[in-house]
């Protein structure tokens, strides 16, 4: 895993490989191992990269990189979790290698198959390509979106970078973009393709950016080469559940450097610590404890410790801790969110441990119905059926879960997401940002299209997986991770078990109690003590320690009646630390 950056078709003012360099070096902490630059021999196409080694890691690694004849040149940010097999597959049909990395396979995989080799990757990936006889490049996203990458085209010059702040530090796109608050203030994050810079946008996943040598440009899906058959079946959809993840995490335990598990005590880290301990010896495990009892979750982190063998790094966070590296925290982001102050933490605590890599338990929930949104969803098909202007109405609610249904009155995918998660409603925008409602309707809401779909389980999962985890959880843990030149990888969203869960009746998939089909696939292997728990997501004290951290909770640092008055209820603790941090944002920090 790596960091990458570059320019394509640049103006010719003589200091097109400075801002490269630049660019990288913003993004070094992703990348601390090793750096590199390419230079077309016409200067039309410049990458750049920042390399953290994992698998070969020889200077044979190096990047950017060049197949054996120098016909393709990549820079590549991620990993390819099933290259040993696709190596053989390419040697048979004449493919030459040099060295061991993943990188060469994608490269002998574009010059033996082109586009079509992208739906052949298994694993999470961001790249460029340059193809040197058509002058041709391609930047390309994995399926998941688990990767980062993010483009601004402008004066007929592409540029492209793994995080935002990339695009400011080499002056290339340094407006700010005036939405942004507004998006961080409904959503708790950026919701893609948008970003705190104008004419910067993320890349689909599953998508790729053609671009040719007279500046003209395309943005293409990819199929990913999967075929499952329908599972109609209980007994056959848990056999395949088994089947499915225990090859993801032996796919993803490939490396040559220290790899280890994040463990929090809930089903999906400890289903992935016991798997990934039946296939090496001596793991490593990393975890987080709390002296606030009704977070602290040592007891079934212990449960899954007495089953396997290895070294568990367990820290003690507290607020002294928090006070000390929030900062740090808060520069760390790429983009303002209310996430991934759990994941800095952690990731500094498992780098600290010599780790360079980590397995994560993210994505069961999105798959498997762990959210009370799974529940709740059903709710909103009665909701719909309300005329828009009462569902206008409940913007003047006192709840805050009331005031979100308000989102209903609009269309689209994104009105139902708000009202299952939104941070603050439209009304409450308006006022923080001094703008009218309809202008913050158009900012969310002006291309949203209606969404015809049933109100049932799968548009739950869609609207888990395709916006929460998507925007928030895969880039904040992206993030975060990486600021500590830590690896996060993530066996629930390998591209054949996805595919796998996606093919099973929703009737088995959600059936009972959440997550049922997954804790009936490792009932043997799960303790009891970890599935009969009362569901905990991973995080922290937050409401307490930001309550008493003095910046958050001053409410001279806020602008407007209503910042203010919220505030004041974050205090006494009837505001939620998400909406306080994400006003902080918005007016107290920016």
């Amino acid at each position: 895993m790596c960091r990458i950056a570059g320019l394509v078709n640049p103006q010719n003012t003589g200091n097109e490989s400075a801002k490269v360099k630049a660019m990288c070096d913003a993004l070094q902490h992703g990348g601390p191992d090793d750096e590199g630059l390419y230079v077309s021999k016409d200067n039309s196409v410049i990458f750049g990269h920042r390399r953290l080694s994992i698998i070969d890691l020889s200077a044979n690694g190096h990047q950017p990189m060049a197949d054996s004849v120098a016909e393709v040149i990549i820079s590549f940010n991620g990993e390819i979790y099933n290259y040993p097999e696709l190596k053989h597959e390419l040697k048979l049909l004449g493919a030459v290698f040099t060295n061991n990395t993943d990188t060469e396979v994608i490269l002998q995989a574009y010059l033996h198959w082109n586009v079509s080799a992208f739906g052949r990757l298994r694993g999470m990936f961001a790249f460029a390509l340059h193809d040197v006889k058509t002058n041709e490049v391609y930047l390309v996203r994995d399926s998941a979106g688990i990767k980062p990458l993010y483009y601004n085209i402008q004066n007929s010059q592409l540029a492209f970078a793994s995080e935002v702040k990339a695009f400011k530090a080499a002056g290339i796109s340094t407006q700010g973009n005036a939405n942004w608050p507004v998006y961080l203030l409904a959503y708790g994050h950026i919701p893609e393709p948008h970003t705190t810079l104008q004419n910067v946008y993320s890349l689909p996943k599953s998508h790729y950016l053609r671009w040719q040598k007279n500046g003209s440009y395309t943005i293409n899906a990819y199929r990913v080469n999967t075929e499952t058959a329908p599972v109609n079946s209980k007994e056959l959809a848990q056999e395949g559940i088994v089947q499915a993840l225990n090859t993801a995490i032996k796919r993803q335990l490939i490396a040559d450097a220290p790899i280890g598990v994040f463990l929090s005590g809930g089903i999906d880290s400890s289903l992935i610590t016991l798997l990934a301990n039946e296939q090496i010896e001596q793991l490593q495990t990393v975890s987080i404890f709390f002296n606030e009892k009704q977070y602290d979750e040592r007891t079934y982190q212990q449960a899954v410790l007495e089953k396997i063998s290895g070294k568990n790094y367990t820290h003690l966070v507290q607020q002294q801790e928090f006070e000390r590296f929030f900062p740090a925290v808060l520069q760390a982001m790429d983009m303002p969110t209310t996430d991934g102050i759990n994941s800095w933490f952690i990731s500094k605590y498992a780098r600290e441990a010599g780790l360079k890599t980590v397995l994560s338990g993210l994505g069961g929930d999105e798959l498997f119905g762990g959210y009370p949104s799974f529940h709740r969803i059903k709710y909103l098909e009665y909701l719909k059926k309300l005329p828009a202007a009462a569902l206008s109405l409940f913007s003047l609610a006192a709840s805050a879960g009331y005031k979100k249904i308000s989102y209903l009155a609009n269309n689209g995918l994104n009105a139902d997401y708000l009202a299952l998660r939104g941070i603050f409603s439209i009304n409450e925008i308006a006022a923080f940002t001094g703008t009218s409602s309809i202008h913050i309707k158009d900012i969310l809401f002006a291309d949203s299209m209606p969404d015809k779909t049933p109100y049932d389980k799968l548009k739950a999962a869609r609207l888990e997986g395709g916006l929460y985890m998507k925007n928030q959880l895969l880039r904040d843990t992206d993030m975060m991770s990486m600021q500590h030149g830590l690896e996060v990888r993530v066996p629930f969203l390998d591209e054949d078990f996805t595919a796998f869960t996606e093919s099973i009746n929703p009737e088995i998939r959600f059936a009972a109690a959440p997550k049922q089909l997954l804790i009936d696939s490792f009932k043997n292997l799960l303790p009891a003590a970890v599935w009969q728990r009362k569901k905990m997501g991973f995080t922290f004290p937050l409401q307490q320690w930001m309550a008493a951290n003095k910046d958050i909770s001053a409410v001279e640092n806020y602008r407007g009646a209503l910042a203010k008055q919220k505030i004041k209820e974050f205090k006494t603790g009837k505001l939620h630390w998400s909406r306080a941090f994400a006003l902080f944002q918005v007016q107290g920090h920016v």
